[in-house]
């Protein structure tokens, strides 16, 4: 009998601790969902807000120079004052048509760069001998151990009239004055594609490192040329990696301020310098914050689009 009983206590001990132990580990997921989920909240979500709410108010010459959200009336009733005009200037003004156009042309062309630039580069790293692909990894990420300001300023000195590369093209006999390369598109291209082309190059290298190269071999063995295998097989598979590139590289290019304004001179017009001048320039919030909003909607709604299709897609 006193067997019994203790079975039964060490029974109900066991079922104890195998409950707490469950009930820890859901604690501990929990925590693990709430870390990224607080921090998106208020990182992204209370920013993005309060933004929304500066871009339906009115700009004042005041501080903060915009209108408040509620507004009390003197019969003590709270009205809630939201102005669309700032939006509907966006578009009756050509300059931010122009600019975002203007934005969405550069970061899609270097986008394109980009991918042309970084897709043998990731092919070759992953076709590498492991040693050498630690290397050459390595070599991919040794620019970021520099600060960003530093290599822009550096592409100043190589671009500029008297710079590095014209006075060795001058050198070389190839120019007899020096090329115009600052202030311009081209050193704008320059400086994005040469800032994220590792954003396009790892994703691209990690895609490719999971191929399964023996689909090469069965393609050859087929009878498949080299650029056929390229398209059939190779191109398809590293899909994923190319569109996880392509938003790396092309969502941060559309608003980029500092390689437009250093190597641009005020000359390539980018939404990123329209957004600085309605801020501190003009000291226009409202209008600014409409300008930011529409940017975030252009970015956004594309993505969301490719997201959806892509669920379907993978739908059985």
């Amino acid at each position: 009998m006193n067997e019994d009983l203790i079975a039964i206590q060490d029974e109900h001990k066991a079922s104890f601790f195998v409950r707490l132990s469950r009930s820890l580990q859901s604690s501990w997921k929990s925590i693990v969902v709430a870390i990224p989920f607080f921090w998106l909240l208020f990182f992204f979500l209370v920013p993005f807000l309060i933004v929304l709410k500066i871009s339906v108010a009115e700009a004042l010459i005041a501080s903060p120079p915009f209108s408040p959200l509620l507004d009390w009336s003197e019969d003590g009733i709270v009205m809630i004052r939201l102005v669309f005009d700032n939006f509907t200037y966006l578009w009756e003004d050509d300059l931010y048509v122009i600019t975002y156009i203007n934005s969405v042309k550069i970061s899609t062309i270097s986008t394109l760069i980009c991918l042309l630039i970084g897709y043998p580069i990731a092919y070759g790293i992953v076709r590498s001998p492991p040693t050498t692909r630690n290397i050459l990894l390595l070599l991919i990420i040794l620019p970021f151990w520099t600060s960003f300001l530093l290599r822009v300023y550096a592409w100043m000195g190589l671009l500029a009239d008297q710079g590095t590369i014209n006075n060795f093209l001058i050198w070389l006999g190839l120019i007899e004055k020096p090329l115009r390369m600052m202030y311009s598109e081209f050193a704008v291209y320059v400086g994005i594609v040469y800032t994220y082309l590792p954003f396009m190059i790892l994703p691209l290298y990690a895609n490719m490192e999971k191929l399964d190269m023996t689909l090469h071999e069965a393609a050859a063995d087929l009878g498949a040329k080299p650029t056929i295998t390229f398209f059939s097989v190779t191109l398809p598979l590293t899909m994923p990696g190319i569109v996880a590139g392509s938003l790396l590289v092309f969502i941060p290019a559309t608003g980029e301020f500092v390689i437009p304004d250093l190597l641009g001179g005020g000359n390539v017009l980018m939404i990123g310098r329209v957004l600085f001048n309605e801020f501190n320039s003009n000291n226009d919030w409202p209008v600014a914050s409409a300008v930011a909003i529409a940017l975030l909607l252009l970015l956004v709604i594309p993505m969301m689009i490719y997201q959806h299709i892509q669920g379907k897609e993978n739908q059985p």
